[in-house]
């Protein structure tokens, strides 16, 4: 979750603006940085889930995801959603517009920490997927960055995280320079952002690293850096830097549902140590 909110925030400042990065020193904190709609929904989904959290019967979840993803949503009017995105969320009675943009994949993190086998995680990445894009490929941009994260949980090694999600999903993950170098990387759909993301989780060797080569990769930068963190933080320790940044640009509003999704994780025994620096800071402000 927290590694989500700090892909989003810190690639917040260069989304869109990388052609062909030379190098990864780019500079992580910025006056401009902030939560973009990666934060929002992934808040969002998590607090309906955390509703929802027993409920079996799929359209009450439905239901409830829509009902906190426009109640967050309508709070963060001006946040970089998608155009028909902006629509769905002022909508009386949204109802799916067959989508396969990345907001699927990039709002799905919680499901991989409330959920515990491959196939609940699958199945709930699907129901947070289908209220918006239930095209074929804005759900399985969703199950793959869910199954990712929950496979670095269950201590799976890079290599068997790749083969899952070659095999499962049967996306093409190209070399990180290799994209930069076509320019592959540009829109904003499952189909291109999120192998890209989960390569830059698999070449990155610690956390900053996964988010500079995030940077580095270009085009949607905010959201791949989102999904690409939201693995990395079960693999790696968050720097302290990072984190208190991250943390520091949300408020009250986003503050209050992650403090709620990170309680029911406690209860479930399954709070890393990123998430529990997350829970401590939460709990000293009273929040």
């Amino acid at each position: 979750m927290i590694g989500a909110i700090i892909g989003d925030v810190i690639g917040s400042f260069y989304e869109g603006k990388i052609k062909k990065a030379k190098s990864k020193n780019f500079e992580l904190f910025t006056p401009y940085s902030r939560c973009t709609d990666d934060t929002i929904m992934s808040l969002a989904v998590g607090q309906a889930l955390v509703n929802t959290y027993e409920e079996k019967e799929i359209s009450i979840i439905q239901k409830e995801l829509i009902k906190e993803m426009q109640r967050l949503g309508r709070l963060y009017p001006y946040s970089g959603y998608g155009k028909q995105f902006k629509y769905w969320l002022r909508e009386e009675n949204p109802k799916p517009y067959n989508s396969f943009g990345n907001g699927s994949g990039m709002r799905v993190s919680s499901v991989a920490w409330l959920y515990d086998n491959l196939e609940d995680v699958n199945k709930y990445a699907e129901i947070t997927a289908s209220v918006s894009h239930n095209h074929p490929e804005g759900i399985k941009g969703a199950c793959a960055i869910a199954s990712a994260i929950y496979l670095a949980r269950e201590k799976k090694s890079k290599d068997e995280i790749k083969k899952y999600v070659e095999e499962k999903f049967e996306y093409m993950l190209k070399p990180i320079s290799q994209v930069v170098e076509e320019g592959s990387n540009y829109g904003a759909s499952c189909q291109i952002t999120v192998p890209v993301a989960i390569q830059t989780f698999l070449e990155g060797k610690d956390f900053e690293d996964v988010l500079r080569t995030a940077l580095f990769a270009g085009g949607d930068t905010d959201t791949i850096a989102c999904m690409a963190c939201s693995i990395a933080e079960v693999y790696y320790e968050i720097p302290d830097n990072l984190l208190k940044f991250a943390y520091s640009r949300m408020d009250l509003p986003l503050k209050k549902p992650l403090k709620n999704i990170l309680t029911l994780i406690k209860e479930k025994n399954r709070l890393n140590d990123n998430l529990k620096k997350v829970f401590e800071l939460l709990k000293n402000e009273n929040i």
